[in-house]
């Protein structure tokens, strides 16, 4: 016959002699193990094995993807700056420049992992949006116009280039944002079919190559709203200026700018 005793909470008791809060916690034990074993934890972006406990990623990307996000930038080009060196909003390299955008947060800079993983997130990769969503997320609330954004509006793919994608990323990304009140509009479209722009020989080829690319739907306007585009890479700011352009056309009174990435800047 069986003896048992319970203790006051109901969930530790031995039963035969047997302590059935430490059965349990070795039988835990032992499936985790077995988990490991058959089916390991690897890091989404490089594929080597890694802990159950490393969220996701291998020690190397995490260490590239914190070198990649870290250091200060200019909050009206994204490119890198000290923060001694802006004035009135602006760093030197764009002082000058026209911006139809008024001011961009960035995630990073494109290089090391933060560009595989981007380059990839593009090419079916979705489950990367858990790393990538994290960064932006990151990026948007630490940015001086998260209090001020009415709208997500992602950058839009041309319906020919989403069709053969089969999803935009800039949606993905857009979708997984956290903004008390913030909503997603689609309203922003691609009706010009574009040429690569990494394949554009320089900027002024780039500005070329997306304008009048982008138009606001018919009978949708954007009258004294506050827009903040979603795309993954800024190089030039060609694109977003475009679309930036577009929308105050439409009567958006601020167009902010969010990016996981600006191109052509150097690891520390």
């Amino acid at each position: 016959m069986a003896v048992g005793r319970f203790d006051g909470g109901g969930e530790h008791c031995i039963i035969a002699g047997v302590d059935t809060k430490n059965l349990k916690r070795t039988a835990a034990f032992v499936l985790q193990g077995l988990n490991q074993l058959f089916w390991p934890a690897v890091c989404i972006n490089c594929h080597q094995n890694i802990c159950e406990t490393d969220n996701s990623l291998c020690k190397n990307c995490w260490s590239e993807l914190l070198t990649c996000t870290a250091g200060d930038y200019c909050p009206r080009c994204g490119k890198d700056a000290s923060r001694y060196a802006i004035v009135s909003g602006s760093c030197p390299d764009c002082l000058g420049k026209e911006f139809h955008f008024d001011q961009m947060a960035r995630a990073g800079i494109y290089a090391q992992s933060l560009q595989n993983m981007i380059l990839v997130f593009k090419k079916g990769r979705t489950e990367l949006d858990l790393v990538l969503s994290f960064l932006a997320n990151s990026a948007l609330q630490a940015s001086s116009f998260y209090n001020d954004i009415d709208l997500f509006v992602p950058v839009p793919l041309h319906w020919t280039r989403r069709l053969v994608r089969g999803y935009n990323q800039s949606i993905i990304l857009a979708k997984k944002l956290k903004h008390p009140t913030a909503e997603i509009s689609t309203d922003l479209v691609r009706i010009r079919r574009t040429k690569s722009q990494p394949t554009m020989a320089s900027p002024a080829a780039r500005a070329r190559n997306v304008a009048g690319a982008f138009a606001v739907r018919w009978g949708h306007n954007f009258t004294g709203r506050k827009i903040c585009l979603i795309d993954d890479i800024k190089t030039t700011g060609a694109t977003l200026n475009e679309c930036a352009k577009t929308l105050k056309e439409a009567g958006a009174s601020k167009v902010f700018a969010l990016v996981l990435a600006v191109a052509g800047q150097k690891t520390s």
